[in-house]
């Protein structure tokens, strides 16, 4: 699959000045302003310069990693800072357990907020915590509540840290999964999303936690943690593991209760031969594309691709130029019964890229010298799917 030169990206100015002003807005919210200028401020007082979040340019250059389990996984890991100032993801990846569980894995990806400090942390000792309280017996209750302890266990922790650092705000979603001999265990916190595809389908995927899902509105009780005085809504908080110092000023015994939840989404599901791949990522690639697209997309570049590192760069690109302006990272879970590689899928795509090549460049002779075109593989991958068919 071609991908486009670095320079060939760039930030509209439109985006950058939206950018500005949400920022502002934002900022004046938490001063205790109502939209405009925050309290205290004088008339003609020069406003203070708030840093963009985003770049110019991306970054494009990705971080990859790939392993292997005894048993018969696969696995690769792909990221990328993206448009983001800073990158603020981090990943788990322990595809063989030790002692007991030593056929057991574990693979998580963190999507920091405010800063990488808490994913971090949390990417350093939320499978201790989760380890410590799960037994050789694979319960699937027992080991869910292992699950949810792990996760108020890594918060409590991780409180305790941020008042002795002097951390100010920070924190992270979570998304992991746990694979035992017979199950494969889920849990998320935010809006970090893990899909499993089996036979070809997607036959599961994590809940987002979202103050505007009905659901999480009332387990997680935002309409009231998160209402301020003015009586308006904060938008854009989600369930994560926080440290910060702007969470605990309104924290409570129950977890469920506070402002912000720790208290994962836990479900388990029976492990099946048809089983072929399961996908964890973060919001900067379930904000571009669907769980149905991406498992079609990763089931067709497993029959073409030797290396799944090359399966999650690609995934990377495709969310990149269709808009992505976050952070991006995913990690691609392969299980025996994926998709193999074959050399006839390999053959038909470069015919297509061939065919579509030609086809773009009798177009382009009837157009100036002077105009720059996007990379074939980018617009197609920009189309409506019918257009492309059509071609």
């Amino acid at each position: 699959m071609r991908t486009a030169r670095k320079g060939s990206v760039e930030m509209p100015a439109f985006v950058r000045q939206l950018v500005k002003e949400t920022e502002k807005r934002v900022s004046s919210f938490f001063k205790g302003g109502r939209g405009g200028a925050a309290e205290g401020k004088q008339p003609g007082e020069k406003e203070e310069a708030i840093p963009s979040p985003y770049l110019d340019r991306p970054v494009l250059d990705k971080l990859t990693e790939e392993g292997c389990a005894r048993w018969g996984i696969t696995y690769a890991l792909g990221s990328m800072q993206g448009w983001r100032a800073n990158m603020e993801d981090f990943h788990n990846c322990a595809p063989q357990l030790g002692g007991q569980l030593a056929d057991w894995s574990f693979f998580a990806v963190f999507d920091g907020h405010a800063g990488s400090t808490v994913a971090q942390y949390c990417s350093q000792h939320l499978l201790g915590h989760i380890l410590g309280g799960i037994e050789p017996e694979d319960n699937p209750e027992k080991v869910k509540e292992a699950i949810i302890e792990g996760f108020l266990q890594t918060d409590k922790h991780l409180h305790s840290v941020a008042r002795r650092e002097g951390w100010e705000r920070g924190g992270t979603t979570v998304v992991a999964t746990l694979i035992s001999p017979y199950y494969i265990y889920f849990a998320n916190c935010g809006d970090s999303r893990a899909i499993l595809c089996r036979s070809g389908q997607v036959c599961y995927s994590t809940e987002d936690h979202k103050p505007y899902s009905p659901l999480r509105k009332s387990v997680l009780r935002v309409q009231v943690a998160l209402k301020p005085s003015n009586g308006s809504m904060v938008p854009w908080l989600c369930p994560v593991l926080s440290g910060t110092s702007a969470t605990r000023g309104q924290r409570t015994d129950t977890p469920a209760s506070n402002m912000v939840s720790p208290e994962p989404g836990c479900a388990v599901l029976d492990r099946s031969l048809a089983d072929e791949f399961l996908v964890l990522a973060c919001d900067g690639v379930w904000d571009i594309i669907s769980n149905e697209d991406l498992c079609a997309f990763i089931h067709n570049r497993l029959r073409v691709c030797t290396d799944l590192r090359d399966v999650c760069t690609q995934v990377i690109d495709l969310c990149l130029y269709k808009g992505s302006l976050d952070n991006i990272s995913i990690i691609l879970l392969c299980f025996p019964g994926a998709p193999q590689f074959s050399a006839e899928a390999l053959h038909q795509e470069a015919e297509l890229d061939d065919m579509l090549e030609s086809r773009v460049a009798g177009i382009v002779r009837y157009f100036p010298t002077n105009v720059r075109f996007t990379p074939v593989s980018v617009m197609f991958a920009k189309m409506p799917g019918k257009l492309c068919d059509s071609f």
